[in-house]
């Protein structure tokens, strides 16, 4: 287990009990981890990639091509 330090975001505003400056951050195992220090609320993400957000063709009305 290869936990680093924590790390506090500046201006992060809390999504659970809405407190500014109570977010820290930090990666452990490759799993980045956010936690709020007021309210216990936490969240983790993985490092894979977002899913292709293509539009779908059939939807594009035009393609600008600069010159």
């Amino acid at each position: 287990m290869t936990a680093k330090r924590k790390r506090f975001i500046a201006g992060a505003v809390c999504p659970e009990c809405h407190s500014a400056d109570t977010l820290a951050v930090w990666r452990e195992n490759n799993v980045e981890s956010v936690s709020c220090v007021k309210c216990g609320f936490t969240q983790r993400q993985t490092d894979q990639p977002p899913a292709d957000k293509r539009p779908d063709p059939e939807k594009i009305i035009g393609i600008f091509h600069p010159e």
